[in-house]
């Protein structure tokens, strides 16, 4: 079941994986609306066995890539993040009380709590880049400069897909010359 969704959720991280310049370690967010995934109005047709089908294979493809990954709950629980508390302290967040259920979080968060190995919640991130599945706007998420990264095939079933890194600020006037690693 979701084998077309899996097969999507796979392909968009391979293609995001290969443009995006991550370093092992970086934090990604993903926000993922299973409503329009399944072609419904975001918000309307939670749906936890497609959320997990979806977060599992989307998961497993950024951490064997050596990342670190935060789902973006749903407006009900203000938007809040759900990750492993080792990178929660790693990265220094605040850790929160609340459980992601599938109406207030949302059906992927829930299911990233589900699979998770010691999963938390946190209010705030500054990642290093994400994905945005259905349009669920990810961007408070990222730290403060955010480039698109354009992948081929921008779609898991009905959601639109729309993928973003983050690079150093450049600083300076005319004269100021740049490392291009850093962008």
């Amino acid at each position: 079941m979701y084998e077309e969704e899996i097969k999507d959720a796979k392909r968009v991280v391979s293609e995001f994986l290969e443009q995006a310049k991550l370093k092992k370690g970086n934090l990604i967010v993903i926000g993922c609306s299973t409503s329009e995934i399944g072609s419904h109005k975001i918000g309307s047709y939670s749906n936890v066995e497609l959320g997990e089908a979806v977060f599992l294979a989307m998961y497993e493809e950024l951490k064997n890539a050596g990342l670190s990954v935060a789902t973006q709950c749903c407006e009900h629980l203000n938007r809040a993040l759900i990750m492993e508390e080792e990178d929660a302290e790693r990265f220094g967040y605040e850790i929160v009380n609340v459980v992601p259920q599938p109406k207030a979080g949302g059906s992927f968060s829930t299911l990233a709590w589900k699979h998770m190995k010691n999963p938390v919640a946190v209010e705030h991130i500054q990642a290093h880049a994400g994905i945005d599945i259905g349009d669920t706007l990810i961007g408070m998420h990222l730290r403060p400069v955010a480039v698109p990264v354009r992948i081929e095939h921008p779609a898991i079933g009905g959601a639109h897909i729309v993928c973003a890194r983050t690079r150093a600020k450049f600083i300076g006037g005319e004269r100021a010359h740049y490392n291009e690693q850093l962008e």
